[in-house]
């Protein structure tokens, strides 16, 4: 028995790479993306009574990774990339099919668009369903999970005096919290786990339309060395 799905949204992300987007939503509160609806549901009828709601659910496609049966024992980030354990047991962007879940924020509601935050979602995410979160069915207060029971230890964020002078700018251009989308993203240290980088190798990324480039001085400590302006990507905050 098949299903076919469509999208009901698309997200226009601040992330336009995979690469440091943070493992889980609500780890970085300054990532921000609007929700684009797509008709029928742009309408104001589909949103009547969000203005009463902090967070939602949104279900999702994992559109730029693989899935199905060749992944189903994964190695995840938060174990160091190198122990094996069932799909299930992971949150894994490798699905037996490439549907996720997040609870963002939602920060304000406008005619076909959802302004939300604390996202961890790529740009041009095709978004299945959107679904108010109700504190009293969804929080579980004693659940628990051994393989991640707390969130991931944060390390120290140091800057160039001249990238931060440019994030500075930027953030003033783009109207975003660019400087602490930044610091919240590379203090949960985004390389895989397993690399131990010399101090002459360099990391970067795309937030919005800025390369964002970095490297490891030593370990456990990162150094935001340039953010410089690239041609614009699909979503730049408006």
């Amino acid at each position: 028995m098949g299903y076919t799905f469509e999208p009901v949204a698309i997200v226009r992300s601040c992330f336009q790479e995979k690469f440091a987007i943070p493992r889980q939503p609500s780890l970085a509160p300054a990532a921000g993306g609007v929700l684009e609806l797509l008709p029928p549901y742009d309408q104001p009828e589909s949103t009547a009574g969000l203005e009463q709601v902090s967070h939602l659910w949104l279900l999702f496609v994992f559109h730029a990774a693989p899935s199905g049966p060749a992944h189903l024992r994964v190695r995840p980030p938060r174990l160091g990339g190198n122990q094996k354990i069932g799909v299930f047991a992971s949150r894994s962007t490798h699905r037996p099919n490439p549907i996720g879940q997040s609870v963002v924020r939602l920060d304000a509601v406008e005619p076909g668009r959802l302004h939300i935050s604390g996202i961890d979602l790529l740009d041009g995410t095709p978004v299945l369903d959107i679904k108010p979160y109700v504190p009293y069915a969804d929080q579980v207060v004693d659940a628990h999970n051994a393989l991640a029971s707390t969130a991931p230890v944060l390390i120290p964020v140091a800057w160039k005096p001249a990238a931060w002078q440019a994030a500075r700018s930027h953030a003033q251009r783009l109207q975003q919290p660019v400087i602490e989308l930044i610091e919240q993203c590379l203090a949960q240290d985004p390389k895989p786990a397993y690399q131990q980088p010399s101090a002459e190798r360099e990391y970067g990324v795309r937030f919005w339309d800025l390369n964002v480039r970095w490297h490891y001085p030593q370990p456990g400590c990162i150094q935001v060395l340039t953010v410089e302006q690239q041609s614009p990507g699909p979503f730049t905050g408006s």
